[in-house]
Parts: structure tokens; C-alpha cells; sequence
């Protein structure tokens, strides 16, 4: 046997190894005996022992440890050790039986297969116990050993058996045989034996071992299936089978979903990231760094260093976020990238494996038909272990995405709490958000395809290299088409990327506008000016629609290109191979492995140009992160907590600077224990300052600040957070019910907490938005007083409330006899009334302590004390009686003549000052907590607040505190109602147009490529260079008809979409201006805007897209399954069960992926609300010290962001392995026909295959889209849903054109029996008023808030529609005529002056009808004339967002010339609250009393001494009018409701 030819092979085995007619040229394929013991058998072997190293990194990543002793661990252990067994005999049998004195030589083979054995068995042995202490539940490199080697030993059996047969066959045949079997019949036992083991090692390798008993994290009932599902379940995702089950049974809900793995929490991602950071921060500094322990868990507390340093350290450069990344998460994404390459390669196997096919169905029975069933399974088993691991791939990748997104959210959190006052000056809290919600995502969305950038160039080298084995250097003539192409497209890309900036723009104007229109809606209403507004903002959308048109040709330009270069491509190439030699002839193999080859190179060239625009974003967004993370922040060191001083609180020598100039110098202040101190000074002297230089929020340039005890602070803008009442008064502190009713009740918040529709349970909004501003100060107050603090820091907390609420607090909470009267507090103040009962005042004037001492030391003084409190009694806003107080105090301590003098005008003015505010405010005021009335507050305006906030409330609660509707969150499918409203929409002839374009463009394609294989098919090709010719002709003329076909089908889907687009915006706008009041007052503004934004975004920009790609695929799979029926008809039998399968695996993914990401969306917006919230309220939360459980706090919102986030990865991933599967599955069946079933035409076979293999990629585009279209045309369904809400009446009526142009010439108005009500289902607010107004009569309203002053104007607008009852003008029912007819006859000066951003001409005149001497001339008279001429523009003078750039008089000033400009015979002048100020308010009044003196005037009145000169008075109450007569006989009677509210106004 031993020849010296044979190979070291055949003599370590002793028989031939490789034996190639045997193997292959063969009708009856079978290995040799040493084969399949060494190849077969070591392959798994060296499989295992090359990734073993992965079992010992799961060992050591474990979370987990202590899995008991079960069922399968046991089993697995005895098996294996009956593996174990088995090969130790085979050795020693082998030694017995061979070699030595018998006649069998003992090989190499005999010792040494036993030996490799054993040692892989034994290392699979010993981690057996280990997995189970470790708690690893399952083991990939273990389940595929064991599979490789249950496959690999399969040939072995056949040889065995046969073997087996023909020794019988020896033993039966009678004649005495010499021979001894002994040693093959034990061989043959013995594989048998371990032949099952191994099978049996399979099966329990498909399952996952039980649960461990030791966790690091709780595993609740809600544990992710996930972290106990074999190795199996992981790679077919098959644990996800039940979510996705539920997902299709009913829309799935936050407590469907399951636990975060415990590996992508916060608290497991954080340290690890963390301790990176911290290692890249010192290793910037050259001092000698402090030694630090690795990031330490401290109850959950992971602590960042400060890459500021100390101020020593000097510094390198900035620490950058990438070193950290890559050292914490670049193990997993270099496992990812090895999975890519693995992908990469087999992509490119499967060209190869198609020609194959090609040459053996060419053949034709030439060859033995098993090769053709070994082609078609390998290019299913290559297909399908691309899919196992592409999915993988993917799920690693998100995961490596998600982990960062949560370290740099968490970094980006932790750093806000701690950044100086310079940085925060430096960037607004948009921009911090910003940083959160799009640069930390960006790195999300980048990790995905980050692996292109090696992946892309080596798949198109790769290409190139196939390529010109085929067709050698003609290939370059098709590189250089494509590489032309990419600049062409660059091109296009940049000019698309500027025609999006300029439709964000035109967007965000058009939304602003539309935000401005629905804010003043009813000012518009009132006006009747609602069509110039409609036609501003549509011909902004116009603007927007002509550049979403050049968008579009744009995208259809490109398309073009796409389509055309594979054929293009093509085409060149071919046509160079065939022109330059004669040799050179087509055959079909070239042909088709050719165009598999170039549609290989297409996508890695699509996406590299992409790709490196998203890095160079990325790299920004790197960079801004940077910049923040590196920024400066507070000095932790600058207050001092030294007990050993004297006092709890003081400061010596200090100076401190907000980052720039010295803001405060020479700053020494002592808080005794117990005391309570004052700051005081005029606006902008320093003293909330002072307060946060205690704090350490002011950067120290000397002195000592020193404080001792726990912190409590009141800041001036009251900081509230979004969650309910109470949980802002705790704090974070447990609830103890006697303490908190005690705070309650201190602070005057009693009144206020019962109003709230669920009691203190009430959520109150984002920064606080359903309080007044006193409200808010008062809850700000309560917090600190609950949290029991050593010492106060109280920022002028009376500022926002009223004066005898103030005195409440001061005397419960502050004073010498409050809550507090034990604590150390310091008090900034700006009201005098309260310091005489204060222990010391420090006196603060332009950042320097100018006196101080008690009251009346500094009174004595006469220094900058006693002109402080002069200069405060001028501006009179105190009230009466506290001006006697003061006055008492003074006179009682020294003579200060001209103190007390200017005492005594302050109380004269305080006197006839008292507006009867009072009527307006009593009753609000018992709802604001505490009776008596509210004269002039510190700023007029606040006064206004309350009693529209109390307003408001009172009006909340007939509703039980539900006013706004809750938005429905769609669940389950969309009607077909609404594709049909989309397709009407869109047009009949475009949507045909579009399908038919798309089925021509396909008929091409195919066409085409058949067109191909029919020219490599024809012999005579090769002689004839006319009939090439011809050939080659047809192919081009075929490639320009696709093209066109694509250029003009993705033109008609572009265009119909638009012209959609445009009409629904059309109707949603039209629709929408003409809804009646009610509906705006309980749709949220944001609400409607958002359908202007965000659902007609989707409408113009992706639905588009979406609709475009799923109707090409969609006739691409149509084409596939038509050419392989072409080539083998019986594939039609197949495609029916695969069709079900597929539709299948479908719904079930859109169901459970459309609510996961609704899930997901709304998780979002919390983890960005908090973080701003936390971003405003920093110096707040450092205060009080309680930056730790917001850090928790985030990581939770983070963590629950997960949650919902995972899933849905994982939904991808789980679709796609079932998809790509049925995609395999029609590869398998294409190609296993097209051998099988005796094809004769090797192109058509060849193109199926081909066509076949694009399948997988096409159907998983096809379901991904289709369900992004369901997703998105919910913003179609809400569109159409707000066009079919109640309208108001019509605007114009056909009887209206006869009216005279001056109607009403009289101005009589009359009321009869007049009933109304705000809403359906609400009390009516009017309960049948009658009375009649003479033309020319000038007459007041009066009556307390909610006595229906304002509905008696509205309901004469008809922004009300009467319940029962008429009002008619001039004898003309008002009710019988169009809304604009009657709105544009009347006028209004109303309450709160509206302005919208435009010109100031825009805003006095929007229909552009009045000349320029008209408006100049109601300018004069409105006193604005001046004004306006000193503007450089004039009347184009620019006004801003709610005419910011204005006054609030000069505001109201421009609502007068609007009255004046349209001067019609009827006026109502809704007094405002905010008395503007008093000038301005005598001058409107003198302008109306001459300009409309032959008008019908309607005053509501808030101040009775605007009306005791009018001719009629109607007093109002609860909706009915209890007196109606003139003023002076009103007075004369002491009895009328009238007198008595005139003496609570010191008017009688």
C-alpha cells in the first residue's frame, strides 16, 4: 500500500486520502475512509479550539452565576463523558488490536484521531461546571461544533453501512475465509455509538440551561425572554415570537413590553464608559494625576472628573468622547465588523455558485444530476447562513448604537448640573437639549453603517476582481461610467440639500405664521380679517410647493440616473468587450455573472458618498459634545462648610463675578443663628447676587464664603417642575400629613389647591404653565419651607403675589412669629412694608454694601436707607393702611420731616389711586385665597394675571377640570376610507399614469436581460459582426426605454403627490379658520400646529418617497415570479404557500413594529422635557442638593426609552430573519427546478436564478415600506379627520350683497330675551337679557368677573351663536346674515391688544384698501403719529412675534387707529384689565369720546370712572341684568348695586 507517490496524508492514515474519481466524477459520489477521520471530523475540532476564546469571554462578561444541577446540564455532562469514554477505547483498542505481534500495521491515524478527539471533548467537558457557575445559559461555538460534527460524520455512515454489507456478504458466501473482521466490526459498534452521542449532544444544545440563582440585577416577572433563550432562539429570534403574537392580537401597551437587559441599563453602561472618561481626562493633564480606584459603584452613583482640573493642572488639549467609546464599546463592534467580512464573502459566492448552475444545465446530461441538487442546496445554505449572520450583525450593531446614545445622554445630563455660569451664558438650553436629542443620536444611527467605510471598497475590489476574470479589461470601460456618475449625483445631492434648506424655511415661516394666526384667533374672528391671513400663509405654501417641485424633478433626475447606470454600466461594458476583439464572444454564464457581479458593486457605491456626509455630520456633532463635556464648571470648593465659625452663615471681604466684570466687591454679611436678614436696594444693585454667591453659583475671586447646615432656596422666578402640586411641595421627601397641611396653609395655598380640578394631585404643566405667577412663587415658597432646612436663602418670594397674601406669608412663614421664626433666612425684598420687623438690613447699592443695621438705626442714618424707602413710596404702590404703618414707625423713631412728608402724599395717592379694581377682583380674589381687595399690585399688569387665571380656573372646573380633549393615539390599522382619500387627492390620471409607467419599465427590464441570454444563446453570432450589431442595438434601444419609462414614473409619483399635498393642506387650512371658538378653546394650540408642521411634512416629504419605492418593488417581486414561471412553470405551485408565509410574518411585524414605535416616540420627548427642565433649574436642584436623585431620575427616563426602543430593533431583526428565510426558500425552489427539471435554455434558467437571488433584498424593502406608509398615512387620516369638524356659519351670504355700504346708519342695538352658553352641555352664561340701545348712546357695562360682561360683546360678534333669543341691529337680525358681513360692520377695541409679526401697515390695514393719508391720519388721532415717523421704516417698521418690539400702550394704541380706521357706527370697547398706564389710558379715552362721538358706544368697564359720563349704565349679575339706567340716577339711589360698588371705589 505505502508507495512512495503516496502523499504524507495517505501514509498517515494508511489508505488514500483524496480519491477525485470516486468523489466526484462519479454518478455515485462517496469519500474515502480517511477522509472522512481526519478532514470530516477535525474541521468542527479546529473550529472549536480557534473560538473557544469566546466561551471564556462569556464566562468572565457573565452577570449572572449558580445555575442548579438539572435534567439538561446533567444529561449534557454524562453524555459527553460517554463521548470521553468511547475515544479512550477507540485508543486502546487501537494499541490491542494493531500493530505489535498483529497482522493489522498501527497507523498515525489510529493514535492520533482518539487524542484530537478526546482533547476537544474534555475542554467541552470542563465547560460544562463552569457555564453552570458562571450562570452562561447557552453557548453558540459549542452548538455549532456540535452541528459541523453531527453533519460532518453523516458521509461516514454511508461508508460504515456499506462496509458493513459487503463483509456479510464475505461471511455468507460459504467459503472459509482467513480473514478476521474483528477490528472493522469493533470500529463499526463504536462509531455507531458515538454517532448517536453527538446527535443527542445536538438536541440538548438546542436548549437554553435553566434559570442561575444568583442575579446582579432582580429578574421580575417581566424579564426580556431574551437572556434565557437557547442559542437557537437567538439567531432565529424565535424568543420574540410571543411579543409579536400579542402585538397582532391587539395593539401592544407600555406594560406588554419587557425589562431592559440588565447589560444595556444605565447602571451597567455607565461605569464602564465613565472610567474611560475619566482615565482620557487625566491622561490630559502632565501634573502627577491622582491615582483614582476604577469607577466605583456608590449607590449608583458613577462620577465623571471634571477635564476643567483644578486650576494647577496644565492642560494638554481637549479630552474627546471617541477614546472613551471605542475603549468601552469597540469589543462588540469589532465582533460585528469580523461578522461583515464573513458576509461579505459568501455575498461574492454565490455569482460563482450561478455560473456553475449555468454550466451545468448547458451541459446538458452530460453531467450526473446530483451535482445540480449540491448547487442549488449550497447557494440556499449560503444564502441562508448570510442571513443568520447579517442578522446578527445588525442586533449587534444597534445595541453598540444604543449603549452609546445612553452613555453620552447620561455624560451630556451630568455635566449640565455641574457647568459654571460663563458656559451657560455661552449656549441656550435648546442647544444643550439639542446635543441630547440629535448629536447623541446621530452616533445611533451612524454605528449601523460605520463598518461600510472597510466594507464598501473591499466589496467592490472584490467585485472588480470577479469581474475581470469574466471579462477582463473591458470592465474598467463600466468602473468608469459608475465613477463618473458619483460626482453627477453629488452634484444633484447638493442641489436637492439646498432646495431642503430653503423648504425648512419656507416651512418654519409658514408654521409660525399659522402659530401666530391660531393664538390670535379670536382677535381675527372679531375683525373678520381671516381671508388676508389664509391667503399670507398659502402664499408661503405656494413658495414652499414651487421648491418641493424642483425637489422633485430633482428625485426623479436622480432616480434616472440610478436606473440608467446598472444598464448603463452594462451596457458599455459589453459593447467594449464585444467591439474590441473579434474573439471576444457573450456566452450566457458571462453574461449573468456579469450583471449579478455589478448589481453586487451597486449598493457600496450608493452608499459610500452617503456615508461620508453622515461622518462628517457625526464628526460635528463629535465636536459640539466635546466642547460641552470639556466646558468649565462650578468650583465645588468655593463655599466652605467650616462649623467652627461663630455664625451659620457669612461671608468676608467677598468679591465675585458672573464670568466677566466684578459684579459684587467688598461683601461682608453675618447671618446669626436664628435671625432674620434683609437685603435691600434698588433694581439691579446686586442683591439676588449675593443670594447666589452663598449658593456658589457666582465664580469667588476672594474672600471666604461659609456656610453650615442643610440649604433651602426660593428663587426669584419661581422654578416649578412638571409633575403634581404635591410632588413639587415634597421634593423628593417622604409625605408627612401634619407637616405638609401646616406648609399648605402657611403659604396661603389652601384656596388656590382647591380650586385645582384633582386637588394637589393636579399635574401642573411644563414650566408651570396652568399657575399664576403668584401661585408659582407660592409653591416654590412651600417646597423650601417643607424641605426643614437650617438656613434660608428667600429671593424676594412676595414679589409675584398680592399684598395681603404677602402679609399673610411674611407674618406665617418668614416674620418673627412664622414657621421659620427659628431658622437663619435671608430675605431680598423690595417692599418697605416688612422691615421694621426684620433683626438686621443690609443696604446693597451698585454691588456694595453701602449700610446697614436695624430699621431704625438706618432711618436715623438719613444715608442711602432712608432715600431707598423715598424713592419706593414715590412710585405708590403700597397700599393704605401699611402706609400708616410705616408711618407710625417712622414718626415713633426721629424726626424725619421730608420722610414723613413723602409718606403723607403716598397715602393721598394710594387713596383716589384704589381703583375700583375691586368690582373686577373680589371674587377672583376669594378664589386666590384670602377675602379683601386687591388695590394696585406691584406691577399693574400682575393684577390681570389673577383674575384671568381665576377666570380661567373657574371655567376649568364646570368642565371637572378637563378642559383640554386627549389627543387619541391611533391604534390598529387604517381605513381604506383613507388611501382612497389620498388616491382621489392625488388624481385618477397620475395614479394610473403611475402604475402603467412602473409596468413598462419592468416590461423593459426583463425584456432586456432575456434580450441578453437570447443573443449569448445564438451561435452565429460569432461570424457575423452585422447581426452583433443588431444585438447590441436592440439592447441599448431596450435600456433607453427603461430609462425614460423610470425618469417619467417617478416624475408622476413626485408630482401627484405634491399636487396631494398641496390640496390637503388647502382644505386642512380652510377648514381650520373656519371653526367655530369653542373648538380652539379645547384643542391645544400645539395640536393644531402640529398638523400643520409635522403631519403635512410627512405628506410632502416621505409619504412620497415611501409610495415611490413600494410600487417599484412591488413589481419587482411581480417581475421575479414572472421570469422564474417563464424558465419553470412548476414554480407557481410553490409561490402560493410562500406568499402565505410571507403575508404572514407581515402583519403580524407591521402591527407590533407601528405600536413599538409609537411607544417609542412618546418615551422620547420625557428624557429631553427633563433634562431642560433640569437645565433651568439647575442652581435650584444644586441647592438643595438633590443632583443625585435627578442623575436617577434621567437614567430611569433613559432605561424606559429603552424599552420601548429594543423591541422594535429586535422586530426588525426578527422580520427580516423570516423574511430573508421565505426569500431563500425561493432561491432554493428556482434554482433546485431549474436543474431538476431538464431545462434546455441555460440563459433563462441562469436569469431566474439571478433574479431569484435579489429577491430576499426586494421583499424586505417591500414590507419595511409598506408599513412606513401605514405608519405615515395616519397623517392623511388626521387631516382629513379636522376637515370634518363643525364649522361655523358661512362667512358671506348671497342677501347680503343688497345691504347698503354704510349699514347700520342708525346704530340702534337690541337685545330681546337673550340666552347663551359657551359650549354644548355647559350653564348658559346669558339667561335672557333684554334691553335697547338708541343710535348715538354711549353705554357702560358693569359687573363682577364672570357676571357675562364679555359674553354680551362676544355674543354680538356671534363668536357665541345664541341659545335662544335675537339681537338685532338697526332692526336686522343679526343671526340671518354672513359672520363676515356682520364682524366687518362693527368694531372692537379689544381687552388685550393682539399684534402678528408683519409690517405695522400689514396690522392696521390688512386688505390694503385704505390710502396712506388714511392711516396717517388715525395714526395722529391714536397719538402714534410721532412715534411711527421716527421709525426709519415708517408704517413697513416691522413688528415682532406678538408685537414684542412694542409697548404694551403703544400696543393698545395700535388697536385704537384699527377702531379708527374702520369707524363704524357701532363700537365696543372691551376695557383692558392691565389699566396700560394711566396716560396712555386718558388719551385713548378722549380720542373715542370726539372721534366717535355720533356712534353707538358699548363700554365694559373695569374702572367705574371711565363710565359716570356715560348715558346708560347696565349693571350685570350671573348672566341677567339686575339694573339698566343712567349713571347719575343710579348714584342718587343708595340701595343699587351700583352706589355700592362705586363707594368700595372711594367714588362716592
Amino acid at each position: 500500500m505505502a508507495d512512495d507517490t503516496s502523499s504524507p496524508m495517505d501514509r498517515f492514515c494508511g489508505s488514500t486520502f483524496w480519491n477525485a474519481t470516486e468523489t466526484w466524477y462519479t454518478n455515485d459520489p462517496d469519500f474515502t475512509p480517511c477522509f472522512e477521520q481526519t478532514a470530516l471530523v477535525w474541521t468542527p475540532c479546529a473550529f472549536y479550539w480557534a473560538f473557544v476564546i469566546f466561551d471564556f469571554y462569556y464566562l468572565k462578561a457573565s452577570l449572572d452565576r449558580n445555575i442548579p444541577w438539572n435534567k439538561l446540564n446533567v444529561s449534557k455532562a454524562l453524555v459527553n463523558l460517554g463521548l470521553l469514554v468511547i475515544t479512550a477505547l477507540d485508543l486502546i483498542m487501537a494499541l490491542v488490536k494493531k500493530g505489535g505481534d498483529s497482522e493489522l500495521p498501527l497507523y498515525d491515524l489510529d493514535v492520533w484521531g482518539p487524542i484530537i478527539k478526546f482533547a476537544t471533548f474534555l475542554l467541552l467537558f470542563i465547560f460544562i461546571p463552569l457555564n453552570r457557575k458562571y450562570g452562561v445559559q447557552t453557548t453558540g461555538c459549542q452548538f455549532i461544533f456540535w452541528f459541523l460534527l453531527t453533519v460532518l460524520s453523516i458521509p461516514r455512515c454511508r461508508t460504515e453501512v456499506r462496509l458493513d454489507a459487503e463483509r456479510q456478504k464475505i461471511l455468507n458466501s460459504q467459503q472459509p475465509s482467513e480473514q478476521d473482521f474483528s477490528w472493522e466490526e469493533y470500529q463499526f459498534v463504536s462509531f455507531f455509538i458515538f454517532f448517536t452521542f453527538t446527535s443527542i449532544m445536538l438536541i440538548l444544545n438546542c436548549f437554553a440551561d435553566g434559570m442561575p440563582r444568583q442575579t446582579k440585577y432582580q429578574r421580575g416577572e417581566n424579564e426580556i425572554p431574551e437572556l434565557s433563550a437557547s442559542f437557537l432562539s437567538r439567531i432565529t429570534y424565535q424568543w420574540f415570537d410571543k411579543m409579536a403574537l400579542k402585538g397582532y392580537r391587539n395593539p401592544l401597551e407600555e406594560k406588554d413590553l419587557w425589562d431592559l437587559r440588565p447589560q444595556d441599563s444605565c447602571s451597567e453602561v455607565m461605569p464602564i464608559f465613565a472610567h474611560h472618561w475619566n482615565q482620557n481626562v487625566r491622561k490630559n493633564y502632565k501634573n502627577k494625576a491622582r491615582v483614582e480606584p476604577k469607577a466605583q459603584f456608590s449607590n449608583g452613583n458613577v462620577t465623571f472628573e471634571n477635564p476643567h482640573g483644578e486650576k494647577n493642572g496644565r492642560k494638554k488639549g481637549m479630552a474627546s468622547i471617541m477614546p472613551p467609546i471605542y475603549k468601552s464599546f469597540g469589543g462588540v463592534f469589532l465582533f460585528g465588523a469580523l461578522m461583515k467580512l464573513f458576509t461579505d464573502t459568501l455575498t461574492f459566492a454565490q455569482p460563482q455558485v450561478l455560473s456553475l448552475i449555468i454550466s451545468f444545465v448547458e451541459a446538458q446530461d452530460a453531467e450526473p444530476e446530483w451535482k445540480g441538487i449540491l448547487y442549488a442546496v449550497l447557494l440556499f445554505v449560503l444564502a441562508a447562513a448570510q442571513t443568520f449572520i447579517l442578522g446578527q450583525y445588525f442586533h449587534r450593531m444597534f445595541i453598540v448604537g444604543l449603549r452609546i446614545r445612553t452613555a453620552l445622554i447620561n455624560a451630556i445630563y451630568r455635566k449640565a448640573l455641574r457647568i459654571s455660569n460663563s458656559t451657560k451664558k455661552e449656549s441656550t438650553v435648546g442647544e444643550i437639549v439639542n446635543l441630547m436629542a440629535v448629536d447623541a443620536q446621530r452616533f445611533m444611527e451612524l454605528t449601523t453603517y460605520l463598518n461600510m467605510i472597510w466594507s464598501a471598497p473591499l466589496q467592490i475590489g472584490l467585485a472588480l476582481y470577479f469581474l475581470w476574470q469574466q471579462l477582463g479589461p473591458s470592465v474598467l470601460a463600466g468602473l468608469a461610467v459608475m465613477i463618473i456618475l458619483i460626482p453627477v449625483n453629488g452634484v444633484i445631492a447638493s442641489r436637492i440639500k439646498t432646495y431642503q434648506i430653503r423648504q425648512m424655511k419656507y416651512k418654519d415661516e409658514r408654521v409660525k405664521l399659522m402659530n401666530e394666526v391660531l393664538s390670535g384667533i379670536k382677535v381675527l374672528k372679531l375683525y373678520a380679517w381671516e381671508p388676508s391671513f389664509e391667503k399670507q400663509v398659502l402664499d408661503i405654501r405656494d413658495k414652499e410647493i414651487a421648491t418641493l417641485r424642483s425637489t422633485a424633478y430633482l428625485n426623479a433626475g436622480t432616480s434616472f440616473l440610478w436606473s440608467c447606470a446598472p444598464f448603463l454600466v452594462s451596457l458599455v461594458t459589453f459593447a467594449t468587450y464585444v467591439l474590441t476583439s473579434e474573439a471576444n464572444q457573450l456566452s450566457v454564464e458571462k453574461v449573468l455573472v456579469s450583471i449579478a457581479l455589478f448589481d453586487l458593486m451597486k449598493l457600496p457605491l450608493t452608499i459610500l458618498p452617503m456615508l461620508s456626509v453622515d461622518i462628517a455630520e457625526t464628526q460635528v456633532s463629535v465636536n459640539r459634545i466635546n466642547k460641552f463635556l470639556n466646558s468649565e464648571e462650578l468650583d465645588p470648593n468655593s463655599v466652605l462648610h467650616d462649623s467652627s465659625k461663630p455664625h451659620p452663615m457669612s461671608i468676608e471681604n467677598g468679591e465675585f463675578s458672573w464670568g466677566d466684570e466684578i459684579t459684587l466687591r467688598n461683601i461682608n454679611i453675618e447671618v446669626k443663628k436664628g435671625s432674620l436678614v434683609a437685603l435691600v436696594g434698588t433694581v439691579g444693585s446686586g442683591k439676588s447676587s449675593v443670594v447666589q454667591a452663598f449658593l456658589g453659583e457666582m465664580e469667588k475671586l476672594a474672600g471666604v464664603v461659609n456656610t453650615v447646615g442643610k440649604l433651602a432656596y426660593v428663587p426669584q422666578q419661581a422654578w416649578i417642575q412638571n409633575a403634581t402640586v404635591r410632588d413639587n411641595i415634597l421634593f423628593g421627601q417622604t409625605y408627612d400629613r401634619k407637616r405638609y397641611n401646616k406648609v399648605i396653609d402657611a403659604c396661603a395655598l389652601r384656596a388656590d389647591i382647591d380650586i385645582l380640578s384633582a386637588g394637589d394631585l393636579t399635574e401642573i404643566g411644563e414650566k408651570g404653565i396652568n399657575l399664576s405667577g403668584g401661585q408659582k412663587q407660592r409653591i416654590s415658597l412651600a417646597r423650601a419651607v417643607y424641605s426643614d432646612a437650617d438656613l434660608y436663602l428667600l429671593d424676594d418670594p412676595l414679589s409675584a403675589v398680592d399684598a395681603h397674601v404677602g402679609k399673610h406669608i411674611f407674618e406665617e412663614v418668614i416674620g418673627p412669629k412664622g414657621i421659620l421664626a427659628r431658622k437663619s433666612r435671608v430675605l431680598v425684598t423690595h417692599g418697605v412694608t416688612f422691615l421694621p420687623q426684620v433683626d438686621s438690613i443690609y443696604v446693597i447699592k451698585m454691588g456694595e454694601i453701602s449700610e446697614s443695621g436695624t430699621f431704625d438705626q438706618l432711618v436715623k442714618n438719613k444715608g442711602a436707607f432712608a432715600d431707598f424707602i423715598i424713592q419706593h413710596l414715590q412710585e405708590g404702590n403700597e397700599e393704605e393702611e401699611e402706609l400708616n404703618q410705616i408711618k407710625r414707625q417712622i414718626s415713633s423713631t426721629a424726626d424725619v420731616p421730608e420722610l414723613l412728608g413723602t409718606v403723607e402724599k403716598a397715602i393721598k395717592l394710594a387713596r383716589t389711586e384704589s381703583l375700583s379694581d375691586s368690582i373686577s377682583v373680589t371674587s377672583a380674589d376669594s378664589l386666590m385665597g384670602g377675602g379683601g381687595s386687591l388695590r394696585r399690585r406691584t406691577k399693574r399688569q400682575d393684577s390681570h394675571d389673577s383674575v384671568a387665571s381665576a377666570a380661567s380656573l373657574k371655567k376649568k372646573q364646570e368642565v371637572e377640570g378637563k378642559l383640554i380633549e386627549t389627543e387619541k393615539s391611533q391604534t390598529g390599522g387604517v381605513e381604506f376610507a383613507v388611501y382612497k382619500h389620498y388616491i382621489k387627492s392625488v388624481g385618477i390620471f397620475l395614479s394610473v399614469a403611475t402604475l402603467v409607467l412602473n409596468f413598462v419599465f419592468q416590461a423593459f427590464q426583463i425584456g432586456s436581460n432575456l434580450w441578453l441570454t437570447q443573443w449569448a444563446n445564438d451561435q452565429n453570432v460569432a461570424n457575423d459582426t452585422g447581426l452583433r450589431d443588431m444585438y447590441l442595438g436592440v439592447y441599448g434601444a431596450f435600456g433607453f426605454g427603461q430609462v425614460a419609462t423610470n425618469f417619467f414614473s417617478s416624475l408622476a409619483i413626485s408630482l401627484g403627490c405634491l399636487k396631494c399635498s398641496q390640496l390637503l393642506h388647502q382644505t386642512l387650512l380652510y377648514y381650520n379658520l373656519r371653526w367655530p371658538m369653542e373648538l380652539f378653546d379645547t384643542t391645544p394650540l400645539g395640536r393644531i400646529v402640529n398638523r400643520f408642521s409635522k403631519d403635512i411634512d410627512t405628506i410632502d416629504n416621505v409619504l412620497p418617497f415611501n409610495i415611490r419605492v413600494v410600487i417599484g418593488q412591488a413589481y419587482m417581486v411581480l417581475a421575479t415570479i414572472v421570469v422564474i414561471s417563464l424558465s419553470t412553470p412548476i414554480f407557481l405551485a410553490v409561490i402560493v404557500p410562500i406568499a402565505f408565509l410571507y403575508y404572514f410574518a407581515q402583519r403580524f411585524y407591521v402591527a407590533t413594529s407601528r405600536q413599538l414605535m409609537r411607544l417609542e416616540s412618546v418615551s422620547r420627548s420625557p428624557i429631553y422635557s427633563h433634562f431642560s427642565e433640569t437645565v433651568t433649574g439647575a442652581s435650584t436642584i444644586r441647592a438643595y442638593n438633590v443632583g443625585d436623585r435627578f442623575i436617577e431620575e434621567s437614567d430611569a427616563k433613559v432605561d424606559k426609552n429603552q424599552v420601548c426602543k429594543y423591541p422594535s430593533v429586535i422586530a426588525n431583526r426578527w422580520l427580516a430573519i423570516r423574511l430573508e428565510m421565505v426569500g431563500n426558500l425561493i432561491i432554493l425552489f428556482a434554482s433546485l427546478f431549474a436543474v431538476l427539471g431538464g431545462q434546455t435554455n441555460p440563459g433563462l434558467v441562469g436569469l431566474s436564478v439571478s433574479y431569484a437571488l435579489q429577491v430576499t433584498q426586494t421583499l424586505n424593502w417591500l414590507v419595511r415600506m409598506s408599513s412606513d406608509i401605514e405608519t405615515n398615512i395616519v397623517s392623511v387620516e388626521r387631516i382629513k379627520e379636522y376637515g370634518e369638524t363643525k364649522q361655523e356659519a358661512p362667512w358671506e351670504l348671497e342677501q347680503d350683497k343688497n345691504k347698503p355700504k354704510n349699514w347700520p346708519q342708525e346704530g340702534r342695538v337690541e337685545f330681546q330675551n337673550f340666552q347663551v352658553r359657551y359650549r354644548e352641555g355647559l350653564d348658559l352664561v346669558l339667561r335672557g337679557v333684554s334691553f335697547n340701545i338708541q343710535g348715538g348712546e354711549k353705554v357702560g357695562i358693569v359687573g363682577r368677573t364672570g357676571a357675562g360682561k364679555s359674553s354680551l360683546t362676544l355674543a354680538l360678534f356671534r363668536i357665541i351663536e345664541a341659545a335662544g333669543g335675537r339681537i338685532s341691529i338697526d332692526g336686522v337680525d343679526i343671526a340671518s346674515m354672513g359672520l363676515h358681513m356682520l364682524r366687518s360692520r362693527l368694531t372692537i377695541i379689544p381687552q388685550d391688544p393682539v399684534l402678528f409679526s408683519g409690517s405695522l401697515r400689514i396690522n392696521l390695514d390688512p386688505f390694503e384698501i385704505k390710502t396712506d393719508d388714511e392711516i396717517w391720519k388715525a395714526l395722529e388721532l391714536s397719538h402714534l403719529k410721532s412715534f411711527v415717523k421716527s421709525l426709519a421704516a415708517g408704517l413697513n417698521h416691522e413688528i415682532a412675534e406678538g408685537g414684542e418690539n412694542l409697548s404694551v400702550g403703544q400696543r393698545q394704541l395700535v388697536c385704537l387707529a384699527r377702531a379708527l380706521l374702520r369707524k363704524t357706527k357701532v363700537l365696543v370697547l372691551d376695557e383692558a384689565t392691565a389699566a396700560v398706564d394711566l396716560e396712555t389710558d386718558d388719551l385713548i379715552q378722549k380720542t373715542i369720546r370726539t372721534e366717535f362721538k355720533e356712534c353707538t358706544v358699548l363700554t365694559i368697564a373695569h374702572r367705574l370712572n371711565t363710565i359716570l359720563d356715560s348715558d346708560k349704565v347696565i349693571v350685570l349679575d350671573k348672566g341677567q341684568i339686575i339694573e339698566f339706567a343712567s349713571p347719575t340716577e343710579l348714584l342718587d339711589n343708595p340701595k343699587s348695586a351700583f352706589y355700592s360698588m362705586a363707594k368700595d371705589a372711594n367714588l362716592v
